[in-house]
């Protein structure tokens, strides 16, 4: 497949290239009009050729500019090239008046955004799919105060889901044997737990209780768009240490077959894909991958962040009006202000109770403003099905999971008989399917009472 790309790519570049002699002076000559003028011409429907041409010149000028004149580039976009409102209200009236297929399709061609049609056609140029993405993470970084350009980015974002369908998608395994320019991509995109350089990423590609997959797109040969590792293991773990941390096992070291397939980091690659769903095919898919190459495998489960408990319960904290937190809560919390509770066993064992309580308010109770989860891992997860199995006490003590998360991880169950299921009961009614196990950390408010930590011997501790 990469040679046929590379043919094509070669070949659009040499249309490109013999195109530029049929463009107008005033495009490429010494008195070049500005983008905007490219923009309009690449629009206005000239030959093929010269339109891959047109395309070519326009990503080559916007490399160039610096953030001011993007901004000036995307006003254009957002309102020179949106719907004609005369044109869709005649469109609209003669639907109504004359309902049928033709009046339809009159409609639908009125409303969509010339902007759409605009990016197919900035398409055509070689590589531009890359350029093109890339354009929509430079459109998220100056989104704000330009309402205008919510709709530039609606357009963009309608267009890749359909550019990046997943049948256009390609599962590939990452391993110590793929190309190093792929392999250091793996290294930068990693969000979750990051590698800290070759031989971290090593531990986590060659051994052979150690997979990692990727999707791959046609037009982007060498960049990967999301990848998730998996860890083989007998038991299901609480702990992130387990997984990536300590050397490598010897290759002769014998081990017992594993039974469980831990997902324990998925990372999206393209800022300018966000919000274009890929994760829910990968898991599903590298499921399906797993049971055929080891069909004793299982179980099938996440360890998984809490990026945005420690937020919430910020929040919580402060609204006294809530009843979400107790006086005995509030105590309690206050052992998170000392950098040292993580090595006193009396004040970990203190806070446990907590904590975990709270942590089963904030994934079973705490809803957004869509009545769902508020965690977007969770909202990831439940959507595709799983089970929220357990809260793990001090799963990731690492610096940036005792940032997010004072430090909690959490199992998401993928029981295959029950994914169709749970998944829509999630769809349908925001139901947070989850174990019992958690949902007797649960407790029922408003509860009142002392902390198990004396409050005296708490403010001896904070004045030592």
């Amino acid at each position: 497949m990469p040679i046929n790309v590379s043919f094509l790519q070669d070949l659009l570049t040499t249309v490109a290239e013999q195109g530029r002699q049929y463009l107008p002076s005033a495009l490429v000559g010494p008195q070049r009009e500005d983008i905007g003028g490219l923009a309009r011409a690449l629009l206005s429907g000239r030959g093929e050729a010269s339109g891959v041409a047109i395309a070519r010149e326009l990503l080559d000028r916007y490399r160039g500019l610096g953030p001011d004149d993007r901004k000036v580039f995307f006003r254009i976009i957002a309102e020179d090239f949106k719907p004609d409102p005369d044109a869709v209200k005649a469109a609209a009236a003669a639907f109504l008046e004359a309902p049928g297929e033709a009046t339809m399709l009159q409609l639908r061609d009125a409303v969509e955004s010339p902007r759409q049609e605009f990016f197919r056609r900035l398409n055509l140029a070689p590589g531009a799919t890359a350029e093109i993405v890339a354009m929509r993470r430079d459109l998220f970084r100056i989104l704000k105060g330009e309402p205008g350009f919510n709709a530039v980015d609606d357009d963009m974002a309608h267009l890749f889901a359909s550019w990046f369908n997943r049948g256009f998608l390609v599962l590939r395994r990452i391993d110590w044997q793929t190309p190093a320019v792929i392999l250091e991509k793996i290294i930068r995109y990693e969000a979750v737990h990051e590698i800290q350089g070759w031989e971290d990423l090593r531990r986590r590609l060659e051994p052979a209780d150690r997979r990692c997959f990727a999707f791959f797109h046609p037009s982007l040969i060498d960049e990967p768009l999301i990848f998730v590792e998996v860890a083989l293991t007998r038991d299901v773990p609480g702990h992130i240490q387990d997984l990536i941390g300590g050397p490598a096992p010897a290759a002769s070291e014998p081990r017992p077959a594993p039974s469980t397939a831990v997902f324990y980091s998925i990372s999206n690659c393209q800022e300018g894909l966000r919000g274009i769903s890929f994760g829910n095919f990968l898991i599903k898919q590298v499921v399906e991958e797993l049971a055929r190459e080891q069909p004793q495998l299982k179980t099938f489960v996440t360890l998984s962040p809490v990026p945005t408990f420690a937020r919430w319960l910020d929040r919580a904290v402060a609204d006294e009006g809530a009843r979400i937190v107790t006086d005995a809560d509030r105590l309690a919390l206050q052992m998170l202000s000392d950098p040292g509770w993580l090595d006193d066993p009396e004040e970990a064992e203190a806070l446990k109770p907590t904590l975990l309580a709270l942590a089963a308010h904030y994934f079973l109770q705490a809803r957004s403003h869509d009545n769902r989860p508020i965690d977007p891992v969770a909202r990831f997860h439940l959507g595709n099905g799983a089970r929220l199995e357990r809260i793990n006490w001090l799963g990731d003590v690492s610096e940036k999971g005792l940032r997010e998360g004072h430090g909690l991880m959490v199992n998401y169950l993928y029981e295959l008989k029950d994914i169709e299921r749970n998944h829509e009961a999630y769809a349908n009614d925001g139901e947070v399917v989850a174990s019992r196990g958690v949902r007797a950390l649960l407790r029922s408010p408003p509860r009142t009472g002392k902390s198990k930590l004396d409050p005296k011997a708490l403010v001896a501790k904070q004045s030592d």
